[in-house]
């Protein structure tokens, strides 16, 4: 057997590549590498803008010269990283001859040693995994995760009256509305997505153990930890003055948490959502070419959705662990946290591409309103909660002697079917006021949702 040509091991690399590509902006080797460079060039730029050792300010022409190293990097870019990081061995130290080697294109080599100066790898890699990861997010996950909550909120409004059977521990209980039970999804989401964007990106510029030590050995006059702040926040990051070799994290955890979070939510979504389907509530409506079975012709799978459940299950388990790891780190520092950072984008892109079908999902089904009223109509028995409520009512009132009305009601409904005819017949029987009895003949099943439409209210934008 032939082996086969070079193919990529992670399905996000192959099959379901169209559907996360846009993180491989951002996250992959080379998104990580040019927010290295990026990080290089705007701290040379710095010291040279505030003269700092002798240094002139560079002009204009020549800044934006610099930059272009970061706007135009590309493959001749991450070509000539590998060539250098095959002799340096080192990630961090090959984007510093990189951008070396743009100096002396420049003419700039007098300011060559202002390059990674007082650097450690770990200044530059926090900066540009915060940079590179804040960008995945805002740009890439967050609008995704938005746009499942505002195709929520759409349901939720569109079937705000739709009455539905609801279903406690499996069983028919109090009804609701199609709608309000979006609803309660788009509270949920919304509360974790207000989460997530208050995310702070810390970041650290403090040297080898945090200390700023050989920036005051180099300059003892300078404040390093203001100049250390104003360069971080210069890159949209919150700044960090506590640290050890590395930044400890903590943001990346909390922020892995939170979307570990919206993760299970929307898993429990699509489990709701395969629930109705199968129960009829939900109708899936057919697509164009589509095959459900390659056996049975009839079936239309939840495939969206069962697809988007494992994705959330496997993007998760990532995050957990990226959550649990990347915040112990041996003293000082050590390198757990250098391969394991590699698998953020992993992560993210196990959950872009779980929203990507929940969204799918959400646009192929449609509600069942006779499958709806007809299971409605087939559990009278779920008016003995109202019933048994408005004798207690009509006692408190002292319009009504009955000792137990709880113990009333499930002798006549625990475990049994009864209809409309046997409920009219028994409150017709009851002792308690006239208007009371009077709203308990005309209660149905569809009018017993309570005030489901109007708490669709909460969520409208």
């Amino acid at each position: 057997m032939s082996p086969l040509p070079d193919q990529p091991l992670s399905p996000l690399d192959g099959r379901y590549r169209s559907a996360v590509a846009g993180l491989g902006e951002h996250l992959s080797e080379a998104g990580l590498n040019r927010a290295r460079v990026r990080v290089e060039v705007e701290w040379l730029l710095y010291l040279t803008d505030h003269e700092l050792f002798g240094s002139t300010r560079l002009d204009l022409e020549q800044a934006r010269q610099l930059r272009e190293l970061v706007s135009d990097f590309g493959q001749a870019e991450i070509d000539e990283l590998a060539r250098l990081e095959a002799t340096t061995r080192h990630d961090v130290k090959a984007v510093e001859y990189l951008v070396r080697g743009k100096l002396a294109q420049l003419g700039l080599s007098d300011v060559a040693e202002l390059t990674h100066f007082a650097c450690t790898s770990e200044d530059i890699n926090n900066l540009s995994y915060a940079m590179t990861i804040g960008a995945a997010v805002r740009e890439l996950w967050l609008p995704k995760f938005r746009g499942v909550i505002e195709l929520l909120r759409e349901r939720a409004i569109i079937h705000r009256s739709d009455a539905m059977l609801a279903h406690t521990h499996g069983q028919p209980a109090t009804p609701t509305t199609v709608g309000k039970e979006f609803a309660v999804f788009v509270h949920r989401l919304e509360r974790i997505a207000a989460q997530i964007e208050s995310t702070e990106y810390l970041g650290k510029f403090s040297g080898a153990t945090g200390t700023f030590a050989a920036h005051v050995a180099a300059d003892a006059t300078k404040d390093w930890p203001a100049i250390s702040r104003e360069f971080v926040t210069s890159l949209g990051l919150d700044w960090n003055p506590l640290t050890t070799q590395i930044e400890p994290h903590d943001w990346q955890a909390e922020l892995y948490a939170r979307i570990s979070h919206a993760n299970r939510v929307l898993h429990n979504l699509c489990t709701d959502i395969w629930t109705y389907i199968s129960m009829g509530y939900f109708t899936q409506i057919p697509q164009p070419g589509a095959t459900g079975s390659s056996t049975m012709p009839h079936k239309i799978n939840p495939i969206r959705f069962e697809n988007a459940e494992a994705n959330f299950e496997l993007s998760s388990a990532l995050l957990d662990s990226l959550a649990s790891t990347l915040v112990t780190s041996r003293l000082q520092r050590d390198l757990t946290d250098s391969t394991t950072q590699r698998n953020v984008g992993v992560a993210l892109g196990h959950s872009v591409l779980a929203l990507d079908n929940v969204t799918r999902g959400l646009g192929e089904i449609a509600v069942d309103a006779d499958k709806l009223e007809a299971d409605l109509n087939a559990n009278w028995e779920i008016l003995g909660e109202a019933i048994q409520t408005v004798i207690r009512a009509e006692v408190t009132a002292g319009r009504s002697s009955i000792a137990d009305p709880y113990a009333m009601l499930k002798d006549l409904t625990r475990g049994k079917r009864i209809g409309q005819a046997d409920l009219v017949t028994f409150i017709d029987g009851l002792d308690i006021g006239g208007e009371a009895k009077a709203r308990l003949r005309v209660l149905t099943p569809a009018g017993y949702a309570g005030l489901a439409s109007e708490l669709v209210d909460y969520i409208l934008p």
